[in-house]
């Protein structure tokens, strides 16, 4: 407990009273920590005491350090086997895990299917040299350079998806290829977000908000009795003093949004941003930013990577024979596009 308090600070925010048909007052909490997905996470919620609070946002921070280690490429943890694990086992032997991992390999094989390959955590050979050239940009900016094409491609030979072997029965992963790795970046952090509310609201954290690094899941109501959320979506154009490039209302409900603006290097004036094609293998260029809405934070981690890689048609289409979800578009000059159904989420 003495370390997780270290690695989480509580703060009492915005005291709000809520009184209703002889309801004890409730006051309203927060919690932030930075430790976990390599990101900020923040909880809100409700509760009579600061105690109660305290209780269910340790909570939530136990179960969402379960799936940040699980998720891991690039650290190893004493007694677990996670994605490092798999990857380093390529092409050696299958690797024992931890049904939670198996799960969402599985999810992710399937948005796979329903993507026709936009969303492919297999693309992993490929993102690490994005990944290494990124950070050498961002370290030394004037010898920032862009990969090769030619190395792009040699990589894309070892990211086939069907080379991924799960063993449901065993427990056990297996990369055929031993040149292939794993990347869940593109679907993890909402798999984990939406697993770990499922369990909090099972565990009496009925009404909350969860933020892991904008991946935002509400739970329930803002009041328990049908007030919504305000949830605002991250206005991609970072010089503009308008934070919020749309508030919305949520009730039992994710967004995620995903954008040029998040994680980036330059290279004589073009932004190279970490969100790549696998068809091109380049940064995607259609959108600055897109956002989906939908009750699955998984779902919607997934979906917002697979139609920020496709052209704004082929994304309506897909959103249109998904009648789950909803979207919005941000075009490079600043134009914005909704699917049918997106603007009832839009506050007043």
């Amino acid at each position: 407990m003495g370390k997780r308090l270290i690695a989480m600070v509580l703060v009492l925010i915005n005291v709000i009273s809520l009184t209703s048909c002889g309801i004890t007052k409730t006051k309203r909490y927060e919690a932030e920590f930075l430790v976990l997905f390599d990101t900020v996470t923040k909880i809100v919620g409700y509760a009579d005491s600061k105690e109660e609070f305290d209780k269910n946002a340790h909570m939530i921070y136990d179960e969402l350090k379960i799936y940040h280690e699980l998720y891991d490429i690039y650290n190893d943890y004493d007694g677990i086997n996670n994605i490092k694990t798999i990857n380093e086992n390529a092409g050696i032997k299958p690797v024992k895990v931890d049904k939670k991992l198996i799960d969402m390999l599985l999810y992710a094989k399937e948005a796979y299917k329903e993507t026709d390959g936009k969303l492919n955590i297999a693309l992993g050979a490929v993102l690490q040299v994005w990944h290494q050239y990124r950070e050498e940009g961002i370290n030394n900016p004037d010898n920032a350079k862009v990969p090769p094409m030619k190395l792009l491609k040699e990589k894309n030979k070892h990211t086939d998806i069907n080379n991924l072997i799960i063993n449901e029965k065993d427990s056990t992963v297996f990369l055929k290829d031993p040149e292939m790795s794993l990347d869940v970046g593109g679907v993890g952090k909402g798999y984990a977000t939406e697993q770990v509310c499922q369990y909090a609201q099972a565990h009496g954290f009925v009404n909350g908000m969860v933020s892991v690094g904008g991946n935002v899941r509400v739970i329930g109501s803002r009041d328990g009795k049908g007030e919504p959320w305000h949830v605002g979506i991250q206005n991609p154009d970072l010089t503009s003093e308008k934070t919020n490039l749309k508030i919305l209302n949520l009730t039992d409900a994710s967004l995620v949004s995903s954008g040029d603006y998040e994680r980036y290097y330059m290279v004589d004036g073009v932004k190279y941003h970490h969100i790549i094609d696998p068809v091109t293998l380049m940064p995607s260029t259609y959108f600055t930013a897109v956002t989906i809405v939908c009750k699955d934070s998984g779902m919607a981690d997934a979906y917002t990577k697979a139609i920020y890689n496709m052209p704004y048609e082929d994304g309506l289409q897909f959103v249109e024979k998904h009648p789950e979800i909803e979207a919005l578009w941000v075009f490079k000059n600043g134009d914005l596009k909704y699917s049918p159904g997106f603007e009832k989420y839009i506050r007043e």
